[in-house]
């Protein structure tokens, strides 16, 4: 059996697009599924990564699997009927095909709904009976413990800053109204044995790594225990937190102690009104400068993420967040409206209300807006977007941010310089560019393959 496990990319984060090496690790999810296959069907298995190279136009493979997201669902239907076109079995999975299995049946063979780590061994062996079923759905057997390390040894190493990623565990304990984790997973957190997870990271070559959890701390015991036994080992490490990290001081210690080095954190809004309208009210905005201060102390470099957009928003939002980031020094910040992705309850709450007005899934990718934003136009909107991303990653805007001596210093400058990459670019990414999929191969839909001429 010949495997093809991908994952397709949208416009602006796909090879040659404006994701630069310096913003780009390794992600897990092709590698894990290279590893759940069952070593007796003795397959021979590729992963392609559109991020960092060309998905094939004839791969040697009898079935593809494709992770799918929102963002890239059109273009991953797009890939789908071509390939299929040409006789090969086509799966579908991921956060997308999970929320509207059938819609993603339409353009797959079969479609993984929920965690794949169970069902994904199942499908293959289905397959090789010539059994396959249309929907594999996670079943209340999942569990993470003895899942297999991933297949690193698949990746183009080159192509990305580092391939040493790891997850510990799955879910958080919030229910952010935008967050697809929680619409996934309830507020459920499942854990990894600390063990495992101590296991893989002492097979990783050199010292920095970067842990994917999507709340590395959502188990506060779990992450403690995760954080002793990390000690030992010197590693250095950048992973996903919330603001909640700074309210337990045994935690921070043994965070920073474990060789914490940065941290992402969801900020999201600057204001009380906003952060309610998304329920985030845990995030308390008097609270940001000790926190970002706290940290910086550690020498931990922060990644915050903004949501532009959200119900108490108004076209002050864009001056007023761009002057809170330089004034607390965020090394790293992140912008994105606000995006309605089904499954959520903001997209149930904003359907009801009508205020969805573009229902191109390629354009969910957080960076143009498909909703009536509530205080301002959606034009006000992507222009305040466009306007914060290029005023913040201004050369004297880094300056004053990361300027002076300090151990964060090293780090913070490449990855600075990766996202002004990123917000110079950001123009060249409309709506248009990002539903174009004409560089997919033509074909008919009665099968028959035409090569393509656009």
């Amino acid at each position: 059996m010949k495997i093809a496990l991908m994952a397709p990319a949208g416009a602006m984060h796909r090879y040659k697009g404006s994701f630069a090496k310096a913003l780009h690790y390794s992600p897990l999810t092709l590698t894990t599924l290279a590893a759940l296959v069952p070593p007796e069907l003795d397959a021979e298995i590729e992963i392609y990564d559109e991020t960092v190279e060309f998905l094939p136009k004839n791969p040697d493979a009898d079935l593809i699997g494709m992770t799918v997201i929102t963002g890239t669902s059109q273009r991953a239907y797009e890939w789908a009927g071509y390939y299929r076109s040409l006789g090969k079995t086509v799966i579908l999975g991921g956060v997308h095909p999970s929320f509207v299995p059938n819609e993603a049946k339409e353009h797959a063979d079969a479609v993984v709904v929920g965690a794949a780590e169970q069902t994904f061994p199942e499908l293959l062996m289905d397959y090789k009976k010539g059994q396959l079923k249309p929907f594999y759905h996670q079943g209340s057997n999942f569990t993470l413990v003895g899942r297999p390390q991933p297949r690193r040894d698949l990746l183009k190493k080159d192509r990305y800053i580092t391939t040493n990623t790891i997850e510990a565990t799955k879910g958080c304990i919030h229910s952010c109204r935008f967050c697809v984790t929680p619409a996934m997973t309830g507020q459920n957190v499942s854990t990894r044995p600390v063990k495992e997870v101590i296991a893989e990271i002492e097979q990783l070559p050199g010292k920095e790594m970067v842990f994917v959890d999507v709340n590395l701390i959502a188990n506060p015991g779990y992450a403690k225990e995760l954080f002793r036994e990390l000690i030992p080992l010197k590693k250095m490490w950048f992973g996903l937190v919330t603001v909640n990290i700074g309210k337990n001081k045994e935690l921070f210690d043994l965070m920073v102690k474990s060789g914490c080095r940065g941290v992402l954190i969801g900020f999201e809004a600057i204001t009380s009104d906003s952060l309610k309208s998304i329920d985030k009210g845990f995030n308390r905005v008097s609270e940001y400068e000790l926190l970002v201060k706290k940290l910086h102390d550690a020498g931990i470099i922060i990644n915050g993420t903004f949501v532009l957009g959200t119900d108490g928003d108004d076209n002050s939002v864009f001056s007023r967040t761009f002057n809170m980031i330089q004034k607390l020094k965020i090394d790293l910040p992140r912008f994105s409206v606000m995006t309605p992705f089904p499954g959520t309850p903001l997209y149930r709450s904003l359907e009801q209300a009508g205020r969805i007005i573009d229902r191109n899934w390629a354009n969910y990718d957080v960076e143009h807006c498909v909703i009536q934003p509530n205080q301002m136009t959606p034009e006000e909107l992507e222009k305040g977007l466009e306007w914060t991303w290029k005023q913040t990653y201004k050369y004297s805007s880094i300056l004053q941010r990361i300027a002076g001596i300090n151990s964060r210093l090293m780090l913070n400058v490449p990855v600075n310089l990766g996202y002004r990459q990123y917000a110079t670019k950001l123009p060249k990414f409309p709506k248009e560019v990002m539903m174009d999929n004409s560089d997919v191969p033509y074909y008919e839909k009665n099968n028959i393959y035409i090569p393509s001429s656009r």
